[in-house]
């Protein structure tokens, strides 16, 4: 591809009063930026990648323990020794399963034989006392069978590290009742009652070995697949979680969900009891774990696929206009040339959360005009409804991400303002104030530099949801392939991205008014404030961005002359 020139003079050359930003044209050429652009194909929606083959990962023969494990674990038989206590202490689920991968993993849990998790926990404390070291505080997470949590959960820290403990269970139903009652199993009634083979090895701290109680964990870990050692509509049913857990190890590790997971999945008892059984913080962190993860798209093509979207991103009611039913598969589309275009710029440009939020912003894109009328009976967007309600997620995520939708017309603008010769006139329009005439040459940077201002740090993030909206690469429900138009993207983005850079707009948001209200209502001989002294603080805004090397002499002599020429008009 040729180099992409772009002339910026006619964006970076100001008036000589008070003083030019740059005075000379400075041509750069597009492919001297520090990030190439690649070409990357992704997967289309209508075939999703749980067809795809499995990715075959190498799995450790044994597990080998970091120093600060086997401190840990040499503390805890310490404690099983000096009490004689004859309990079998296990390592399950993500920890055994990571080690094994060759993965570093931090989080330890401990499956107790013979005793409640609080019971040892105190043993442990009692034993630190005798030895005369500090006792630790123990923390405790009551079960709440009515969301599907069924095992009491204790937590201490060992060594510096938070440690969770739990008894080992097995469950029986009382007749016409899905809670079960609890009582203590053996390690193999545990491990089927897991929710993916997978996750059910155990690593038996006793005598240093891994446990395949379920005689599949290790085969279907060697060759990845995602099945659950029950019959999966009974596992979800137990805990309907288990779906989303499914889709996110299936992502995280590029596995295979087995057929009858999948079918078990999308079945309508199962979905019905996902909606109403978990509450929305779990799900809400299950998507996000997903969202941080190192395959976003592919889970959010799962939950599409497996009929999952409007249950995990629940809508509210009465949504207007009306929300199509293909709306799924059109998110989806988004967030996969989100990624896309991520890839093809480089991710390292962004922060986590910078990048979790555009994929959350990419995937509702669709939804960013869809309105729905909240508990006070006000028109709010359905798509902060759903991160803030569906998702539970923080309210400061609601808002960027609403932030963003709003902004997005904006930003599609500003690429034919950055391309363009010519300003548009509703552009002219909107910037145009009887105090504060914008030279032509101006125009630009105050325009750009009022929208990073709105936007602040996410001011890349919206710039990159926006790409999404050009009218000539715009996706609808005919046109779901999200490859075509990859480069034209990325060459969008980088283009506008520079020119920003360049006109030093990158922290606009971070710059303080030459003058504060006070010192305005002195220049103006006002005894009070009220919305006069606003107007003119947003004038000033753009004075600035017109005039970014201006002095506070120089601003003060510009609202004289202004309002000296105000007043004089209107004699």
């Amino acid at each position: 591809m040729p180099p992409l020139l772009l002339n910026a003079s006619r964006l970076l050359h100001f008036p000589p009063f008070p003083k030019p930003y740059f005075s000379s044209s400075i041509p750069f050429r597009l492919t001297s930026l520090r990030r190439p652009i690649k070409t990357l194909r992704f997967f289309t929606s209508s075939r999703f990648p749980m067809d795809a083959p499995p990715i075959v990962l190498p799995v450790k023969e044994r597990i080998e323990l970091s120093e600060k494990e086997d401190q840990i674990f040499a503390r805890l038989l310490d404690v099983v020794r000096h009490f004689g206590l004859e309990t079998q202490l296990r390592v399950a689920g993500g920890w055994v399963r990571d080690k094994l991968l060759g993965k570093e993993c931090y989080d330890i849990d401990i499956a107790l034989d013979n005793m409640l998790g609080k019971d040892f926990c105190e043993k442990v404390n009692e034993y630190l006392k005798s030895v005369g070291e500090q006792e630790q505080g123990i923390g405790v997470i009551q079960c709440n069978p009515d969301q599907s949590k069924h095992l009491e959960t204790a937590r201490m820290r060992i060594y510096d590290t938070w440690i969770d403990f739990v008894n080992l269970r097995s469950e029986t139903y009382a007749e016409n009742s899905r809670i079960p009652r609890m009582k203590f199993g053996t390690a193999e009634e545990d491990a089927y009652r897991r929710d993916l083979t997978i996750n059910s090895l155990f690593y038996n701290i006793n005598n240093s070995s891994v446990e395949d109680l379920t005689g599949r964990g290790l085969k279907d870990l060697k060759s990845g697949l995602i099945v659950t050692p029950l019959p999966p509509k009974a596992t979800f049913m137990d805990d309907p979680l288990r779906v989303l857990r499914a889709i996110r190890f299936g992502a995280r590790f590029g596995f295979v969900l087995a057929e009858e997971l999948k079918e078990a999945a999308s079945d309508e008892e199962v979905r019905t009891a996902l909606a109403n059984k978990i509450s929305r913080e779990r799900i809400g962190h299950e998507v996000d774990l997903m969202m941080s993860d190192k395959q976003p798209v592919k889970a959010m093509a799962w939950i599409c696929g497996l009929k999952l979207f409007s249950v995990v991103f629940a809508f509210p009611e009465s949504p207007r206009p009306p929300i199509d039913e293909h709306c799924d598969r059109l998110c989806v589309s988004h967030i996969e040339a989100a990624w896309s275009l991520l890839q093809a710029i480089g991710p390292a440009l962004f922060t986590d959360d910078q990048r979790r939020l555009c994929l959350y912003s990419s995937l509702l894109l669709p939804l960013r005009c869809t309105t729905y009328l909240d508990k006070k009976l006000k028109e709010a967007p359905v798509t902060g409804c759903i991160i803030r309600e569906s998702l539970k997620l923080k309210a400061s995520d609601s808002d960027v991400v609403v932030n963003i939708h709003n902004a997005c017309n904006r930003f599609v603008e500003l690429f034919t303002l950055l391309e363009s010769d010519e300003i548009p006139e509703n552009i002219r329009a909107d910037l145009e104030d009887e105090f504060l005439e914008i030279p032509s040459t101006s125009i630009k940077r105050v325009f750009t530099g009022l929208l990073l201002r709105q936007i602040k740090d996410f001011w890349r993030v919206a710039l990159l949801t926006s790409t999404l909206l050009d009218p000539a690469l715009h996706l609808t429900n005919d046109n779901l392939d999200r490859t075509e138009g990859l480069d034209s993207r990325t060459e969008m983005f980088l283009r506008a991205e520079s020119t920003i850079t360049q006109l030093g707009l990158d922290g606009v948001w971070k710059t303080k008014l030459l003058l504060d209200g006070k010192a305005i209502m002195g220049v103006l001989q006002l005894k009070s404030g009220g919305p006069t002294i606003g107007q003119w603080q947003q004038r000033l805004i753009k004075w600035q961005l017109a005039y970014p090397n201006a002095t506070t002499e120089e601003c003060i002599d510009w609202i004289k002359q202004s309002q000296a020429k105000r007043q004089k008009l209107s004699d």
